[in-house]
């Protein structure tokens, strides 16, 4: 059984996040036609990320957000600061030649570091904690594992025995641990960010839902009661722009994803499960995330769905998946559960382009491997703006295919294919 998505509220989805954020925004509602260098449409990682490049270079930036900074998937994901640029940068040789790819990967390594210069240089509270562990469940996932660590010594492998001193579960035939990737609240680091842009010169606008773009040689973005003239426009809304931009709705397919997060776990439960504060994924397609926030919560996460709609039994379900990894905590308390959509390309590789080949620009389809990817996309669309469009053009050559089967046909076709993953990661 499924609910309506319930995401017809300007405020934050009941969660950790934003039970625990630093304070709440309070930016005004556009309500007058104003203009910019640069207007940035959506106040999740990317548009926040973007602005404060931006704003870093001198330029006059505006951000709208249609609800609050960090409202949607920006602000309700796992936590997790995982490297990488995307899904298998080589499988686009053809399209961006090898330096392409190698300029792609060295993305992947560049975007924790925005992350973690960024937190140092401007103080910003968000919980950062660095270690990683991914962890297999088949003999496939191990030989992978070995694959992998040949070429990236950061990886260290750990076995079956070795794993439990990080996330101490029978489920887990090994995995690999790093301490260059980690974990943050997000939520925190989003609004963070956003202050960061405002000191810097930005204007935000929260409830400034952007109803209508007007492409040409300078654009204007229409909300509900104001508008802005910029010399670029950015789209950052991913998963929730919803059709305001019918090329990008045709190239972005929201997933649902859910987490719960425990009531505070004692040092015995810890021993008995999160050894080590440590982020944490699964191989699988369908796979479990979790990690412990700075009070000692497990927030464990997973469950995606291709129906655009919520679980009634979310709840239920994701408590069943956590006592599969840690039988212990079957009946601990749940303090808190709550969705996000995320936006999936049918890639698996971050989408950035223009509109028309005009000066509207676009970033989407992170897949739900957004945290650091966002932050390099924030660099790139700066760098695009401000006449260096290499890495830009490089991402942009990146055939961004539309979902196969239109509107009708999209998720049955997306959710049989996950079915198919979803049998193989359980046999």
């Amino acid at each position: 059984m499924f609910l309506k998505f319930s995401d017809d509220t300007k405020q934050h989805a009941p969660s950790y996040y934003a039970a625990t954020a630093n304070w709440q925004t309070d930016y005004p509602e556009l309500e007058e036609a104003i203009e910019a260098d640069v207007a940035i449409v959506g106040g999740g990682f990317s548009g926040v990320a973007t602005a404060v490049e931006l704003s870093e270079r001198g330029y006059k930036v505006v951000l709208l957000e249609s609800n609050r900074i960090g409202w949607g998937a920006s602000g309700r994901n796992g936590g997790q600061i995982i490297g990488g640029y995307g899904q298998n940068p080589g499988a686009f040789r053809s399209t961006i030649g090898s330096e392409g790819v190698d300029i792609v990967e060295g993305m992947g390594v560049e975007c924790v570091d925005i992350i973690r210069q960024r937190i140092e240089k401007y103080n910003i509270n968000c919980d950062l904690k660095w270690g990683y562990c991914e962890v297999g469940l088949k003999k496939r996932h191990l030989k992978a594992y070995q694959q992998w660590a040949e070429a990236d010594p950061a990886m260290h492998l750990l076995d079956r025995d070795k794993i439990k001193e990080y996330v101490n579960s029978e489920l887990y035939l090994g995995g690999y641990y790093r301490e260059d990737w980690g974990h943050i609240q997000p939520l925190n680091l989003c609004i963070g960010e956003a202050k960061v842009a405002q000191s810097l010169g930005a204007k935000i606008f929260e409830n400034s839902k952007v109803t209508n773009v007007t492409y040409g040689e300078s654009p204007v973005v229409t909300t509900e009661k104001g508008s802005v003239k910029a010399g670029h426009v950015i789209l950052c809304g991913n998963a929730y722009m919803d059709k305001l931009v019918p090329y990008l709705d045709a190239r972005v397919l929201p997933a649902t994803s859910c987490i719960i997060g425990t009531e505070p776990l004692s040092n015995e439960q810890l021993q008995q499960t999160m050894a080590r504060d440590v982020a944490v994924c699964d191989s699988r397609t369908a796979l479990d995330y979790y990690r412990l926030s700075a009070d000692k919560r497990l927030l464990f996460g997973g469950l995606s769905n291709y129906s655009g709609l919520e679980p009634a039994n979310a709840k239920a379900v994701m408590r069943a998946k956590m006592a599969k990894v840690f039988p212990s905590l079957k009946n601990i308390k749940i303090d808190y559960s709550w969705s996000g959509r995320m936006g999936i390309s049918v890639r698996r590789m971050p989408q950035i382009g223009r509109i028309k080949n005009s000066n509207v620009l676009y970033a989407s389809g992170y897949s739900g491997h957004g945290v650091a990817p966002t932050h390099m996309t924030g660099r790139l669309l700066a760098e695009a703006v401000d006449g260096d469009t290499h890495r830009f053009d490089i991402m942009n050559k990146m055939f961004h295919l539309p979902w196969p089967g239109g509107k009708l046909l999209r998720r049955p076709a997306m959710a049989a294919g996950m079915m198919f993953y979803k049998i193989r990661d359980a046999l």
